[in-house]
């Protein structure tokens, strides 16, 4: 299975008066790497469908804590 998060370089111009940002990252959903839905996948039981937001542990995707996390080299 693929990684949720991707990481890539932007452009960083020789003139921009900011400090660089050199790497940035996004999430994908989990049901991008799944071509259907396979039978028999485990369930969170009915409390903890709700308090995840979906039924099934392999489409569930948790924000990061403090916000958006980088990884710098």
């Amino acid at each position: 299975m693929e990684s949720n998060r991707k990481y890539y370089h932007p452009f960083i111009s020789p003139t921009d008066p900011c400090p660089p940002i050199t790497i940035k990252s996004y999430e994908t959903p989990p049901h991008l790497y799944m071509g259907f839905q396979p039978y028999n996948l485990p369930q969170f039981s009915p409390i903890d469908a709700l308090y995840h937001g979906t039924l099934w542990p392999a489409l569930f995707s948790p924000y990061p804590k403090g916000g958006q996390e980088r990884e710098e080299e």
